[in-house]
């Protein structure tokens, strides 16, 4: 679980809405069709932009957010390099009873057992880390396509209730309404674009980039066993990807 991100929202909304209740009644940012407006016109635009499975999903991927499966990169370096050893003393078929808890590894080492050419296996895996790439940018692309459209349609609010506003100057009475729906308008297409869909869109990228370095290790990991790499030389070669400070690995 991703405290950083429930943190954030946690404490984001608590000052949004104290400032609210420290000005006013939270009814008052409660106006029905500027949500028509706002939200119906976000939605409207995603099923435009994407296929329906893909919109559907979004609320999937917005768990990731918050429940991400975190990579303990450590642990799958130390892993391979004693694989090296593994199969450096025995032989690439000793991998046979080494098990992973990264499907991805273990992908891997079954691949390496079956006597796969390391060009192969290395294009394989390669391909299979691009396609997953692809995956998570179009997650990632919907988020993004929620922050572009929430202000648009936010700013098209506002223009629709200065118009009602302006219409009807002779009736005092619906001024308030049409100059509420324009300004509250407005407040749910910033707060949907920078509370959320900006936020989530870059948490996703950064535990996609994430996951995609552990792939790339586990990647040229196994190639260099495959290889016959001494093992030293494999360990200087994979903790290159960790900063200075954490290149440690026990």
């Amino acid at each position: 679980m991703d405290f950083a991100t429930i943190i954030g929202f946690v404490f984001g909304l608590a000052l949004m809405f104290g400032a609210i209740l420290m000005g006013g009644q939270l009814g008052m940012f409660v106006d029905i069709p500027s949500i028509l407006i706002v939200f119906g016109g976000t939605m409207a635009t995603l099923f435009i932009r994407h296929k329906m499975s893909e919109v559907f999903g979004a609320f999937g991927i917005l768990m990731k957010a918050f429940l991400v499966k975190s990579h303990d990169i450590h642990q799958i370096i130390s892993q391979i390099v004693e694989m090296s050893h593994i199969a450096r003393k025995d032989g690439i078929l000793a991998l046979e009873k080494v098990k992973s808890r990264d499907e991805f590894m273990q992908k891997a080492i079954n691949h390496c057992v079956d006597g796969a050419d390391p060009a192969f296996l290395e294009k394989l895996l390669a391909k299979e880390l691009s396609y997953q790439k692809d995956r998570h940018r179009n997650g990632v692309g919907i988020f993004e396509g929620i922050a572009e459209s929430a202000p648009a349609f936010g700013l098209l609010g506002t223009l629709i209730g200065l118009v009602q506003m302006l219409v009807h100057m002779d009736d005092p009475a619906t001024i308030g309404p049409g100059l509420a729906m324009a300004l509250v308008s407005t407040f749910y297409g910033i707060f949907i674009a920078n509370m959320v869909a900006i936020p989530i869109s870059y948490k996703l990228m950064a535990y996609s980039k994430e996951e995609q370095m552990v792939r790339q290790v586990i990647i040229d990991g196994m190639i260099g066993i495959q290889k016959g790499v001494n093992p030293r030389m494999l360990l200087e070669s994979l903790i290159a990807v960790l900063p200075p400070s954490g290149r440690k690995i026990d």
